[in-house]
């Protein structure tokens, strides 16, 4: 696709999104503001940018590319997201929010040191530099997705495809921060959900309906059924589908949005918007894989994960096709976006701050946290620049280190009482070791690293409890104020009207 059309609506959406940086670049005025908004973000912002910067360009190439060679099979990888997706806006939002704003945190790394009281600086460094080696990963990831689309689109250089993108994101990150990047994704998740369901209604009728889906996976003998029939299959290949859902707990982009919530009773309607939004986004992604099937036989090895875009190509004219094509860059950018500004958060309120200029002033760790935004972006263009690189394969491992560094310590960090910093700090590097080596020596072919990385990390915790005790009055004290305010918000949210009284 090549039309003026198509590139026209392109060139739109990017103003627009370049006119949300410059907008929000007025209305930051200190670094609260750049890294969470000010704590002032309503439900429907916080919900659909969450799941949004959750959901990537995987969800429009990666997951439809999946099920396009492994049909139904490839589908408990959605369950496993939409459990992960429900237990962590059940167990997470309201006592991280108010952990955050009781501790005085903006940050992943600066509330485990300041939850746990940890007087070295080790817990807060090392979480800060994980986040930074992950998330590099992670966003390298979302520019091979740009480059695989404007590739497909506009039959350009890869490379000047995946430099393109990287000058969008870059940009109104770099002036916005959170709120540009928050409200971008909201507008951003409205337009993904809208491309998620038109355009798998119109390719169903177009490809003949689930008689002729079916007929042709039988053909290619691929599977029809969650668990193949007359097939052996591995119990180890689903509890590692499964096991994407528990890399939920530690994703420090989707935490930052709960951090953001203007109120704790903005989070149960923010979860209704949130599991709505993600069930019928994920059952979208793998109906499109499944018609897609049929629709393209044959297709050439590392296309898998464009159907989508070729789906658009077949269906819709130049206009319509660019407005639903932009809703793929929203997917990518979307996650991207956040990715660097927690980034930079990590160098500039964590690393910068903490180590080289305690005394920065807020506009200076701005600044920092912006440049950062750029040097991040390098970094992970260097890595997107190889062609050979899969969307979901460098999601996989970047979802999978920060679910077993961070996932179990989230947990600890919000229903532990007696937990340390000692047996998080353990437990943390105990299981991103495992997850590394896991990886490493190829047993990821046999296991997602998921999960021996964040079970080896809490067990470490949990055993590192029995022998480690927490003697600090301060963190035993907040631990017992937050689950206080957290029953009196309850409280106020089942009978939100008081009788006055006399």
């Amino acid at each position: 696709m090549v039309q003026t059309e198509a590139l026209m609506t392109f060139v739109i959406y990017f103003l627009l999104l370049m006119g949300l940086g410059v907008y929000f670049y007025r209305q930051t005025t200190d670094l609260e503001d750049y890294l969470i908004g000010g704590r002032g973000m309503g439900s429907w912002v916080t919900a659909l940018s969450a799941q949004a910067s959750d959901m990537s360009g995987w969800l429009l190439m990666g997951l439809p590319g999946a099920v396009y060679l492994g049909g139904m099979a490839e589908t408990w990888i959605a369950i496993g997201l939409l459990l992960g997706t429900f237990f962590n806006w059940k167990l997470v939002p309201a006592r991280l929010r108010l952990y955050t704003q009781e501790t005085n945190t903006m940050t992943l790394p600066s509330f485990f040191e300041e939850r746990f009281k940890d007087p070295t600086g080790l817990l807060r460094t090392i979480t800060a530099i994980l986040t930074l080696f992950f998330f590099t990963i992670y966003s390298s990831s979302g520019l091979v997705a740009a480059g695989r689309l404007f590739e497909a689109m506009f039959n350009i250089d890869y490379t000047t495809a995946v430099l393109v993108g990287a000058i969008v994101v870059i940009l109104y990150t770099f002036l916005g921060g959170f709120l540009a990047v928050s409200w971008t994704d909201f507008l951003q998740g409205i337009l993904m959900f809208c491309a998620i369901i038109i355009v798998p209604l119109l390719a169903y009728n177009f490809v003949g309906g689930a008689d002729v889906i079916i007929e042709t996976m039988e053909v290619r003998e691929i599977s029809r059924y969650l668990v193949p029939r007359g097939e052996s299959f591995s119990v180890l290949a689903i509890i590692s589908a499964l096991a994407w859902g528990l890399g939920y707990f530690g994703q420090p982009h989707i935490l930052a949005r709960f951090m953001g919530v203007k109120s704790v009773k903005e989070l149960p309607k923010a979860m209704t918007i949130a599991m709505v939004w993600v069930a019928i986004s994920l059952t979208g992604a793998v109906i499109i894989g499944l018609i897609s099937i049929p629709m393209f036989e044959g297709l050439a090895a590392g296309t898998h994960e464009k159907v989508f875009v070729y789906m658009i190509e077949e269906l819709f004219s130049p206009w319509i096709g660019g407005v639903l094509l932009a809703a793929i860059l929203s997917a990518i950018m979307s996650t991207i976006d956040s990715q660097l500004l927690v980034s930079s958060s990590a160098l500039a309120e964590d690393l910068y701050k903490k180590v080289i200029n305690n005394d920065a002033s807020r506009q200076e760790l701005i600044w920092i946290g912006r440049i950062s935004v750029v040097v991040i972006s390098l970094v992970a263009l260097f890595l997107a620049l190889n062609p050979e690189n899969t969307v979901l394969g460098l999601v996989a491992y970047a979802w999978g280190g920060f679910g077993a560094a961070f996932g179990p310590v989230v947990l600890f960090a919000l229903f532990s009482k007696q937990t340390t910093w000692k047996s998080v700090l353990i437990g943390m590097i105990t299981g991103t070791v495992v997850l590394v080596i896991w990886k490493e020596v190829g047993l990821d072919g046999v296991l997602y690293e998921i999960v021996p990385g964040f079970i080896v990390n809490a067990v470490v915790i949990y055993l590192s409890n029995l022998f480690i005790k927490q003697d600090n009055e301060v963190v035993l004290e907040e631990y017992d104020k937050v689950i206080t305010q957290l029953t009196d918000k309850e409280v106020e949210a089942e009978d939100p009207v008081k009788p006055v009284s006399s």
